[in-house]
């Protein structure tokens, strides 16, 4: 069974618009009576029941507008019938030239569009509206069983403090306590206690 292929890109530009000004050409050149082959053409490409539709219209207003003109007496156009049937001709070919036109650069444009669009990476399915394909599996699992997605690990705390880009400040040595004034008083007082005594022996 085949799948869809690749977008199939569209002809090149130069010869998409030789292509329109020969239909166009072959029309006006015929006067008309050609004018189905360019909506031939356009619902060959495009596979629209409106190009289809607008074919056969066409068609059906040129037989009847070359019938009318057969039916003129003569060479040149004296009866309604005949200007009717030329007002057919000429009156259809100036729309029908102007809507093969239109739908057909419509047309081509959209295929180019989606010829980029695939060639860009982006997949058929998603380009041509199927269904998106579903998340991949585990290569051992089973094929219902998704990827486990693996939690983060949390990590323990640091108890290295963090380094501060503020230098600390220096410690301070504590401040010398000055010597009471009592002790330099007892200290004296010490002093003169044994000279006394020393003259107090020296004395005896």
């Amino acid at each position: 069974m085949q799948g869809h292929g690749q977008a199939q890109p569209p002809p090149s530009t130069g010869l998409l618009v030789f292509l329109r000004v020969l239909f166009v050409v072959i029309s006006v050149c015929s006067f008309g009576l050609l004018g189905w082959v360019m909506m031939l053409r356009l619902a060959l490409v495009t596979r629209k029941s409106l190009d289809w539709g607008l074919l056969v219209a066409l068609f059906a207003a040129e037989a009847l507008g070359l019938v009318l003109l057969g039916t003129e007496p003569g060479e040149e156009i004296h009866t309604p019938g005949g200007w009717t049937g030329l007002a057919l001709l000429l009156g259809s070919l100036v729309p029908a030239i102007s809507y093969y036109l239109a739908a057909e650069i419509r047309h081509f444009h959209a295929l180019a569009y989606a010829h980029r669009t695939y060639a860009g990476g982006q997949s058929p399915a998603h380009a041509y509206g199927y269904p998106q394909p579903q998340p991949p599996y585990a290569a051992g699992s089973g094929p219902h069983t998704p990827v486990p997605q693996m939690a983060p690990i949390p990590r323990p705390p640091s108890s290295a403090p963090i380094p501060s880009s503020t230098p600390a400040p220096a410690p301070t040595p504590p401040p010398q306590r000055p010597a009471p004034a009592r002790i330099d008083q007892v200290r004296a007082e010490l002093d003169e206690l044994s000279d006394y005594l020393r003259k107090h022996e020296d004395g005896r």
